[in-house]
């Protein structure tokens, strides 16, 4: 048989039942559809979780208080022992290689109050340096200067969220005044929004000079948090590696199994959200491709009842010379064409799937041509894996037999 009489009727063959014919393809489109909109949610997830750790500063690294925490344990009072000072911020600034800005942070929650209105907000007190480690840009006012850390002034700069919540949508805020702990501070700047959720919520904060921030709020002489911003990203590593020498020789650290602060490198963060949302990729397309398997035998259904009803006419060909290999073929590729048209069908509606959920604003989503090329690989497969068997059942069917089958 030449291809263009396999393809004719293999055309012939699924015209002649099109309601099985569609409903055997459903199973193929709603497989991969499921695949490339779930692996799109995954790759969108990725690259949304990647976008708002880079956002959180450039080049990072994080010094905190406290032992690293173990697997399953606990830890040692990380974030909050006090064992990070003003000096060693100054040393790391001073002696590490490749640090571009250094930024101190005595932080807390504390209840905000206005006139006639109060929030529940972070307070981080810190110094010239934060907006450049951590992306801040002041949309009205000025940042904190290095005169307001010396003198220890009482003045604020408010992220939008909390000017919102305490003055009102769009006010006029800076020149105002709040109350922390009952202390009067004024705002002198408005910070851009960024945007971000949950406790560390850049835009839901107040910032004021870190030396106040010790004077008023922690009572001591402590440090939070020390941000490290290095020169790129090349010297993120060098720098933490440096910056974990210089402190375990200034706190004499004999054991440095035992030291009482941690660094967490951004690029860490990083590769530990991508493998994490990686993982969540994989497990949401392998919980998809479950559709598909389902798919599959019931395209193998429709083959094995298919060469049911066509015996006679199988009987026939093989009477007037046609091989076992022609036969064979000719149901495998009505397999394969089915699975086939149920890929591109299911490619599309995957395709407006994510394009829905994004424009929608639901999640965030990627379509990539990775996903559309594994879609399409898998839909050929499971057409010849799952027509083989009726195809090979069909090209061994006894001519005589098939002849007389009623």
């Amino acid at each position: 048989m030449t291809t263009e009489d396999i393809l004719h009727e293999t055309y012939s063959a699924l015209k002649s039942n099109k309601a099985r014919t569609g409903l055997t393809m459903l199973g193929i489109v709603i497989g991969i559809s499921s695949v490339i909109a779930m692996v799109a949610i995954g790759n969108g997830a990725k690259s949304s979780i990647q976008s708002s750790i880079e956002s959180i500063g450039s080049n990072l690294v994080v010094v905190t208080p406290g032992a690293q925490r173990s697997f399953g344990g606990p830890s040692s009072g990380r974030g909050n022992a006090q064992t990070l000072t003003v000096e060693d911020g100054n040393a790391i600034a001073n002696n590490v290689q490749n640090v571009l800005t250094t930024a101190y942070i005595v932080s807390s929650r504390e209840q905000i109050t206005a006139t006639g209105t109060n929030t529940n907000t972070n307070v981080i007190g810190t110094n010239p340096n934060y907006s450049v480690a951590r992306n801040i840009e002041v949309d009205d006012g000025t940042f904190i200067s290095d005169s307001a850390v010396l003198s220890a002034s009482k003045v604020a700069v408010i992220g939008p969220t909390a000017r919102d919540d305490l003055f009102g949508v769009g006010t006029q805020a800076v020149g105002q005044s709040i109350r922390i702990k009952g202390i009067q501070f004024k705002i002198i700047g408005i910070t851009k929004a960024k945007g971000g959720s949950g406790f560390s919520n850049p835009d839901d904060s107040i910032y004021i000079p870190y030396t106040t921030a010790q004077r008023y709020l922690s009572g001591n002489k402590y440090l939070n948090e020390i941000d490290v911003s290095a020169t790129d990203a090349s010297s993120t590593t060098q720098v933490q590696t440096d910056i974990t020498n210089l402190l375990i020789e200034r706190h004499k650290i004999s054991d440095p199994t035992k030291a009482d602060f941690s660094t967490l490198n951004q690029s860490d963060i990083i590769a530990t959200a991508s493998s994490v949302t990686n993982t969540f990729t994989v497990l949401l397309g392998a919980v998809a491709g479950i559709s598909l398997v389902v798919g599959g035998i019931g395209i193998m259904n429709m083959m094995l009842t298919t060469v049911t009803e066509r015996t006679r006419e199988i009987g026939l060909r093989k009477a007037i010379g046609a091989k076992k290999r022609d036969i064979n073929i000719q149901f495998l590729i009505e397999s394969v064409i089915l699975t086939f048209l149920g890929g591109v069908m299911g490619t599309i509606l995957g395709w407006a799937i994510s394009f829905t959920v994004q424009k929608l604003g639901i999640l965030e989503t990627s379509v990539t041509l990775s996903s559309v090329l594994l879609a399409f690989g898998v839909s050929a497969a499971i057409g010849i894996i799952f027509g083989y068997y009726p195809a090979r059942r069909a090209s061994r069917l006894n001519p005589i037999e098939a002849l007389r089958y009623e």
